[in-house]
């Protein structure tokens, strides 16, 4: 489904979420005081505007309100950062979703209106070491600071078993999603059912809480 987007701050973060969403076939409208920066992604957002979104009558003339979500991508500046959200807020618009550069940012934005703020050095940099420290772990996406959906290799202990015979959910706390098979990643099995036996290479696609989805990674 095709959805509109208002990306302000056209950095290397910004810049990377206006090309990817635009490569997703949505439309695009990126914002950014710096010509230079607006340059770089004229070839591939459907709009790209030189002004200052710090400003409330630039806000209101881009008409955000009209647009599924607005990232604000501006973390180097608390200030403007904290004048382009409330301004969004205030302006209507729909969903905000803003780039911080620590944890007492992401508060402030937080508190004055954003629906979600992202610290991507440090989410990476968490990421990264999750996957060291666990060898199985593939992937993880969080839902929220307590559930989580993560990918991950079948346990050696599980391959040959059921999914009934196991008692996923009821043992570990957590629901098997899907499975990857390892012949085909682009083959999926979704929600197995409880006779779906585990092989060796099968990447398992858990939905459950941080910690317990971490102690089936132990297994």
């Amino acid at each position: 489904m095709k959805s509109s987007f208002i990306v302000i701050g056209i950095g290397r973060f910004g810049q990377a979420v206006a090309k990817t969403l635009s490569e997703q076939g949505h439309e695009v409208l990126a914002v950014d005081k710096v010509e230079a920066h607006i340059e770089d992604v004229t070839d591939f957002v459907t709009h790209a505007i030189i002004a200052d979104c710090s400003e409330e009558r630039t806000l209101k003339a881009l008409g955000v309100q009209n647009y599924d979500c607005a990232i604000v991508a501006t973390a180097q500046d608390l200030g403007d950062s904290v004048l382009i959200t409330r301004g969004l807020k205030e302006q209507g618009a729909k969903q905000i979703i803003c780039k911080a550069r620590d944890v007492r940012h992401k508060k402030i934005l937080l508190k004055i209106g954003a629906d979600r703020v992202v610290i991507p050095e440090h989410e990476a940099g968490a990421k990264l070491a999750l996957h060291l420290s666990d060898p199985k772990l593939i992937d993880t996406l969080d839902l929220s600071d307590i559930y989580g959906i993560s990918e991950l290799h079948v346990p050696d202990r599980w391959i040959g078993k059921t999914v009934g015979e196991l008692n996923v959910r009821r043992k570990h706390g957590c629901v098997v999603v899907a499975i990857k098979k390892p012949e085909d990643h682009d083959e999926i099995v979704v929600a197995p059912g409880a006779d779906y036996v585990f092989m060796a290479g099968d990447i398992l696609v858990l939905l459950g809480e941080h910690g317990l989805i971490a102690e089936v990674t132990h297994l």
